[in-house]
């Protein structure tokens, strides 16, 4: 009897360990989505939280899937220092942004373009937490206003203005003259009395 007691703790703690492992994960924390401005530049947030303290085995691994679904590409790998990507689309454009204290392990993306639409991936291992959430991030890069839209809206704000103080002076001296059209009818009357 005294080997099947054993034998059933061991199975319960062997169910149990899956449900312990998962609470020692670490959890990675992003926006699930992003606007930004083509041309300009776009911090890229992620945080994480972990239940060991930070390890000098931590690592960050920043990937970008494109709209088109065409292969991931990486973006950006952390271990001990920054290490960015030697060829790519990302090359010289991608710069670390976090604080490993702070459980900030953000990067920026450079110049933004429209082939950059699409998602990028966030994970983060700090061992003995190997396991974890992946964040994710859907960037849209949307064109800048052009100057001639920026023209056309400022004339047109500026002529509804316009054309709103001209009804306003008008109303104005449409009463001014009547006023004026009735006081003297009164006068006349009066003097008629």
């Amino acid at each position: 009897m005294r080997g099947r007691t054993w034998l059933g703790a061991a199975l319960v703690l062997g169910a149990q360990l899956p449900a312990l492992w998962l609470a020692a994960a670490v959890e990675v924390h992003t926006a699930k989505e992003v606007v930004a401005v083509n041309g300009t530049n776009q911090r890229l947030k992620c945080t994480f939280s972990s239940s060991s303290p930070v390890s000098q085995q931590l690592s960050v691994s920043w990937n970008f899937q494109p709209e088109d679904l065409s292969a991931h590409e990486p973006v950006f790998y952390y271990l001990k220092e920054p290490y960015k990507p030697p060829s790519g689309r990302f090359k010289e454009r991608v710069t670390w942004d976090g604080n490993i204290e702070r459980n900030d392990v953000s990067i920026i993306i450079w110049n933004l373009q429209p082939s950059d639409n699409g998602t990028f991936t966030c994970q983060v291992t700090n061992w003995p937490d190997v396991y974890g959430t992946i964040g994710e991030v859907r960037l849209r890069v949307v064109q800048k206003v052009s100057f001639s839209e920026i023209h056309f809206l400022a004339v047109a704000i500026g002529s509804a203005s316009v054309l709103m103080i001209i009804v306003v002076i008008a109303v104005i001296i449409c009463r001014q003259h009547r006023r004026k059209a009735r006081d003297k009818r009164l006068e006349v009357a009066d003097t008629e009395r």
